[in-house]
Formats: C-alpha cells, sequence, structure tokens
C-alpha cells in the first residue's frame, strides 16, 4: 500500500481576541490508499480541525499536510479548489444539500462545478443511485427524504467525480441508530469493493469499529495509532 495522506509535525493555532488557543499540537500521520481510519476524540480534542485541514478547508499554522504526495500548503487557490474537487470527496454530519434542488442535481453539483458535461456522467449517476438505494428517489427534493436518505446523496454526491479519499465528519451524528448502520455498512462497502480511503471523524464506538484502524486524538495530539 502506498501513503495517500502523510502529516508532519502538524499545527493549528487559532486566536480568540489576545489568547492563542492551540488546537492541534505535532500531529504525525501517515494514511495508507485504501484504509478506513476512524478518528476518535472528546468535543475540543482537534479532530475535526484534523479533518478540515487533511480536506483542504483550512490552512495549518505550520507542518505539512500532504495529499497523493502534493503539499498542499503550496497550493495555488484554484489548484487546491481543483484538487478538493477531483481527489477528495466530502461527508457532513448535517448533509450539505442544495434544498431547492433534486437528488439528481444534488449529485452532479461537483461535475457542474468542475465545468464538465452533465451528459457525460449519466451512466455513473444512474450506477451511482443503485449503490446508494434511491433510483427511485431521483427526482425528489432533499425535504422530501428522510435523514438517512439524505445521508446517502451526500455520499453519492462525494463519489460521483471518483475521488481516492472520502473525508466524513460525524457522519451518522444526525441519524437514528436504524439509519446510522445503514450508512456505516454502506461507507464499508464503498471502501471494500470500491478501493476508497475513508478517513473519518466520530464519536461513536460502534461508528469507529467500522473502520481497519482507530486513531485516539486527546487536546490536540495522537494518543494512539
Amino acid at each position: 500500500m502506498n501513503a495517500v495522506v502523510e502529516i508532519t509535525n502538524l499545527y493549528k493555532t487559532y486566536k480568540l481576541g489576545t489568547v492563542d488557543v492551540e488546537v492541534l499540537k505535532g500531529i504525525n500521520l501517515s494514511i495508507q490508499s485504501g484504509e478506513f481510519v476512524s478518528i476518535m476524540g472528546p468535543s475540543g480534542s482537534g479532530k475535526s480541525t484534523l479533518l478540515y485541514l487533511i480536506g483542504g478547508l483550512d490552512k495549518p499554522t505550520s507542518g505539512s499536510v500532504k495529499i497523493k504526495g502534493k503539499e498542499l500548503a503550496v497550493m495555488k487557490d484554484k489548484e487546491e479548489s481543483i484538487m478538493r474537487r477531483r481527489e477528495i470527496g466530502f461527508v457532513f454530519q448535517f448533509y450539505n444539500l442544495i434544498p431547492n434542488l433534486n437528488v439528481e442535481e444534488n449529485i452532479m453539483l461537483p461535475v457542474l462545478l468542475d465545468g464538465k458535461r452533465i451528459k457525460d456522467y449519466r451512466k455513473k449517476l444512474d450506477g451511482l443511485l443503485e449503490i446508494v438505494g434511491l433510483s427511485d428517489r431521483r427526482h425528489h427534493t432533499p425535504r422530501e427524504l428522510s435523514g438517512g436518505q439524505q445521508q446517502r446523496v451526500a455520499i453519492a454526491r462525494a463519489l460521483i467525480n471518483e475521488p481516492d479519499v472520502i473525508l466524513a465528519d460525524e457522519p451518522i451524528g444526525n441519524l437514528d441508530s436504524k439509519s446510522g448502520t445503514e450508512i456505516m455498512l454502506l461507507l464499508k462497502r464503498i471502501n471494500e469493493e470500491k478501493g476508497k480511503t475513508i478517513i473519518q471523524v466520530t464519536h461513536s464506538k460502534e461508528a469507529a469499529e467500522y473502520g481497519n484502524r482507530i486513531i485516539h486524538v486527546r487536546d490536540g495530539r495522537v494518543e494512539e495509532i
């Protein structure tokens, strides 16, 4: 296996008024291609900050984050945006769907933003709708879907550009236990059958155990790998 994410001596400090709050304190971490990694830790441990830095949604104070050998810190904004659209898929706790767009349109958003032709992705869209079990809901808007169905749309959207890495921030944090189990089984299937590297942040021990490695973060440091 090859390292798809490499983190070296990573620090992140936020300024609250005149006070510096050190959130990450020298994280070193390597994640291999095809792994399903669960990052656990109490609130305020820095685990979500770590995920956002891996996804290029925030900038480190110091240290290095590399995705497939590419150093994020030296990328220009446009280059980093393209990398996020094509090489990373994001799944958030609250789905982040566009309310007035239907299922198909929400899934196709990354394709549209990337300036690609929608019609070239029709076959892939059909396949993803089948994988996430929403072929019969393709013309429904988010308000017509359950929470679990909305998260399935978000997962399909994350996969439409065939990224190597899926980042999931509390993917079942807003779901009941049955829907949560279904989403975790879906993510596990995507990891095993499609070979996608999945990195999830979670409070849930049950959700974490779907991964093949659990990383514990406390007070901005990795406790156990």
